[in-house]
């Protein structure tokens, strides 16, 4: 039996669609008054006085409705795009499973695909998942779907794109102004968790700053000051990128784990290259976008591999010296970016061998690393086994 609750659910849930009916019906009726009002000017004489009749006629809509005539522009060009190019949206909004959100949304998405098939798909497919989901969630696949159907025209307008990154700098009243950035979005991604991690280490006793005043003063260091600037500040980025992109074979884009960004797949191999940022890489199988393989990325190993490392090895790897492994910094034995940063190819290696090492002096990349075991670590007499899922298995003793 149905309860109180569930009937004035039920009950929202037919507003909601009536609603949406509403919205339909009145978009409609927009459509229908600007055919009439085109068709009844064609034979309007000179060619001025019909511009001038045409031009008006979505300030006629906007005075009868109550919108700018921007609002009402915008509304009749959605409206036009979906009813011409998206006949199962239309339907979907006229019976009000959708509501002119969702609808501008598909509208803008059409607009960016340029294959009469690729459209077609769309339509298909666009309103099953349009009816469950919030627009947000429709906005992100809206936006995985171009770059999955029409990737590598969505590769060379995001090319293209990348062309117009700027900064503007507006001064404001008292005495405030807006530093504004459009940048690529990983860049955008890796400052932010940068940001973000270093606004929230530990900070001087009696400092009442918030979290948003700690990240806009780091901003302010970092582009001010030469030694904040440069100063390293672990932040991981995961990426997921398909196997057949990765590869080669096909166009595609390399998109964050939360979703709300993604790349050309180039752009990311182009920052690997440098080394200046580390990324984790998530290889996912392109048709059931199960995971194949996660591999670290970039020069500097993270925090978690170098603990590891410190606890297999003990000491420096440099033959017969004993400086402990917290004291030393981790190095490749194959230098990089021809020797990967993983497990096996990775050690701690004192501040002077590894001086040495940098000079040629040293070279320990053809010695075997040392025998691996795996570490038993006792904390409050509970005997805890940590297991490292990497390359290789960990050394150490029992502490």
């Amino acid at each position: 039996m149905a309860t109180t609750t569930d009937r004035d659910l039920d009950v929202l849930t037919d507003v909601v669609r009536w609603r949406a009916r509403a919205e339909a019906f009145e978009v409609g009726a927009m459509l229908d008054y600007r055919d009439r009002e085109m068709a009844r000017t064609a034979s309007v004489e000179p060619a001025m006085r019909r511009q001038v009749e045409r031009s008006a006629i979505c300030l006629s809509i906007g005075e009868a409705t109550g919108l700018s005539e921007g609002q009402v522009q915008g509304r009749l060009a959605a409206a036009s795009t979906v009813h011409e190019k998206a006949p199962s949206v239309w339907d979907a909004f006229g019976d009000g499973a959708i509501d002119f959100g969702r609808v501008r949304d598909i509208a803008a998405t059409i607009d960016q695909l340029k294959r009469e098939e690729s459209i077609a798909r769309l339509d298909r497919l666009v309103v099953g998942y349009a009816v469950d989901h919030t627009g947000a969630e429709l906005r992100a696949w809206l936006r995985r779907f171009v770059q999955r159907v029409e990737a590598d025209l969505a590769v060379e307008r995001a090319d293209d794109e990348r062309r117009n990154r700027h900064v503007t700098i507006r001064h404001g009243a008292d005495s405030m102004g807006t530093l504004y950035a459009y940048l690529p979005s990983h860049e955008l991604a890796a400052i932010e968790a940068r940001l973000r991690k270093a606004a929230r280490r530990p900070t001087e006793p009696g400092d009442e700053r918030t979290i948003a005043q700690r990240e806009a003063d780091q901003l302010v260091a970092w582009c001010t000051d030469g030694e904040a600037a440069t100063a390293a500040v672990d932040a991981n980025i995961a990426v997921t990128i398909a196997a057949d992109v990765l590869a080669g074979a096909v166009a595609g884009f390399a998109e964050s784990t939360d979703g709300r960004w993604a790349v050309p797949a180039g752009w990311i191999a182009a920052v690997i290259g440098t080394g200046r940022t580390f990324w984790h890489r998530i290889v996912t199988d392109p048709v059931t976008d199960d995971i194949l393989s996660h591999e670290y990325l970039g020069r500097f190993s993270p925090d978690t591999l170098d603990v590891a490392l410190r606890f297999r090895d003990g000491v420096c790897q440099s033959p017969g010296c004993m400086v402990p492994a917290e004291r030393c910094d981790i190095d490749h034995r194959e230098p990089w970016p021809v020797g990967p940063t993983r497990a096996d190819n990775l050690g701690p290696l004192c501040r002077r061998h590894h001086q040495m090492k940098g000079h040629g002096v040293l070279r320990w990349s053809t010695r075997p690393p040392r025998p691996l075991k795996p570490i038993v670590i006792e904390i409050y007499r509970d005997p805890v086994n940590i297991q490292y899922a990497g390359q290789s298995s960990m050394r150490g003793r029992t502490l």
